[in-house]
């Protein structure tokens, strides 16, 4: 059985969460809270809050764990065309962390085959608490003034935690990740968490590692100073 954790509980070591032979490999604990405390102590352990709403708080380390060297980032030739056309138009704008929550609730929108998703109010609460903090950030991608495709995720020291993504228009969402993974790159971030693996992660380079050896990484990278500004790239182009 799995711990419930109080307000005031310490999360348990990663290595007791669910193992791969059984349900809901990787569950760790459940309970607590999403407070700017709880949620930078849990990514700094490899630990990510992951439920449904009317469930309580799930907390999840999966082993193995899912990850994109930032140097490892692939781009299809067809995205890296529509990168060069946008760049030239001055009706495209790319931007960090001018509408978060806007950002988070876009994401947590019903998608086209009109299912939900786990984004929950109380997720978006905690994450833009987060960003209050100057933990959490939003890659943005803007057509005429409006917003139309987006990811955000956590970035502590030298380390980003990817959480999800949205598009109102084709390809919006993959503009948002690539801006979002030069700059990282760009302030010396080698590793994204994408925390689960899936193909179409795959397909930009992300390929799973053990969780201990993710665990040591972080426990390093989330040491380093932090990015200090949230800029642009100036002739963002590839």
């Amino acid at each position: 059985m799995i711990p419930w954790l109080e307000l005031d509980t310490p999360f348990p070591d990663v290595g007791q969460a669910l193992g791969a032979d059984q349900e809901a490999a990787g569950l760790l604990a459940a309970g607590a809270d999403l407070s700017v405390a709880r949620l930078l102590d849990a990514y700094k352990h490899g630990i990510f809050p992951w439920y449904s709403e009317g469930q309580p708080i799930l907390w999840w380390s999966t082993d193995p764990r899912m990850v994109l060297m930032t140097a490892e980032f692939k781009l299809s030739d067809s995205l890296k065309k529509t990168i060069r056309k946008t760049a030239k138009d001055a009706r495209w704008e790319l931007r960090f962390d001018t509408a978060f929550e806007q950002v988070m609730r876009a994401c947590a929108a019903p998608r086209r085959n009109g299912a939900g998703t786990w984004i929950s109010p109380e997720i978006v609460k905690g994450y833009t608490d987060l960003h209050a903090a100057g933990y959490a950030h939003s890659s943005e991608v803007w057509l005429d003034g409006e917003l139309v495709g987006g990811a955000y995720g956590v970035c502590i020291g030298k380390m980003f935690y990817g959480e999800s993504m949205f598009a109102r228009v084709s390809d919006a969402s993959k503009i948002a990740i690539a801006h979002l993974i030069f700059f990282l790159r760009a302030h010396g971030v080698e590793m994204i968490d994408c925390q689960q693996e899936t193909a179409h992660l795959a397909s930009l380079g992300a390929h799973p590692i053990a969780r201990s050896d993710f665990v040591r990484w972080i426990e390093h990278a989330t040491e380093l100073p932090s990015i200090a500004v949230w800029q642009p790239l100036k002739n963002f182009s590839v």
